[in-house]
C-alpha cells in the first residue's frame, strides 16, 4: 500500500486554470499599487528636502537621500546591530602582533608536542622508545645466538665430514 493512503497523492486532483480577465484585473491592481507607491515616495522626498532646506545641513541631505520611506524621517539606533568599519591599507598593522584563532592554535601546539615526543623518543626516554630498544636487544640475542649455532653446527658438519674420509681413506688402503 502506498504511503499516502487509499485516497492518493496530488497529482490526480483537477487543475484550475485563470481566465485573461483575472489575469487583466490583477495586472490594473498591481500598477495602480506601484503608482501609489511612487506617489507616496515623491511626497516623502519633498518632505525631506523641504526639512533639509529649512535646517540647511549638509550632511543630512546625503543621509536622507539614501533611505527610502519614513527610515529617512525617524532616526533609529539598533543597538544589536555592529555597525561595518572599514579600514584603510594605511591603518593596518602588518607588523604588529595578529590574534590567532584557536583552531590555528590548536595546531600549532599539536604539532609542537609532536616534535617534542620525536626528540624524546630518538634521545629513547619514551616508554614506546624503552620497549623498542629491549625489543631490539633480545632480536640481536637471539640472532647471535643462532650465528653460533649455525657456526658450530658447520664445524660439526666439516669434522665430521675429514673423519668420515680419514676413515674412507684408511679403508681404500
Amino acid at each position: 500500500m502506498p504511503k499516502g493512503g487509499k485516497k492518493g497523492g496530488h497529482k490526480g486532483r483537477m487543475r484550475t486554470y485563470t481566465s485573461p480577465e483575472e489575469i487583466d484585473a490583477q495586472m490594473k491592481a498591481e500598477k495602480e499599487r506601484k503608482k501609489r507607491e511612487e506617489e507616496e515616495e515623491a511626497s516623502n522626498d519633498n518632505l525631506v528636502e523641504e526639512k533639509l532646506q529649512g535646517s540647511g545641513s549638509e550632511d543630512s541631505d546625503d543621509e536622507g537621500s539614501s533611505k527610502r520611506g519614513l527610515e529617512g524621517l525617524i532616526e533609529i539606533e539598533n543597538p544589536n546591530r555592529v555597525a561595518q568599519k572599514s579600514k584603510k591599507v594605511t591603518d593596518i598593522e602588518l607588523e604588529g602582533p595578529r590574534q590567532l584563532s584557536r583552531r590555528e592554535r590548536e595546531e600549532i601546539e599539536r604539532q609542537q608536542a609532536k616534535e617534542r615526543y620525536m626528540k624524546m623518543h630518538l634521545a629513547g626516554k619514551t616508554d614506546q622508545a624503552k620497549a623498542d630498544l629491549a625489543r631490539l636487544a633480545i632480536i640481536r640475542k637471539q640472532r647471535e645466538e643462532a650465528a653460533r649455532k649455525k657456526e658450530q653446527e658447520k664445524k660439526a658438519k666439516e669434522a665430521a665430514a675429514t673423519a668420515a674420509r680419514g676413515v674412507n681413506s684408511l679403508s681404500l688402503k
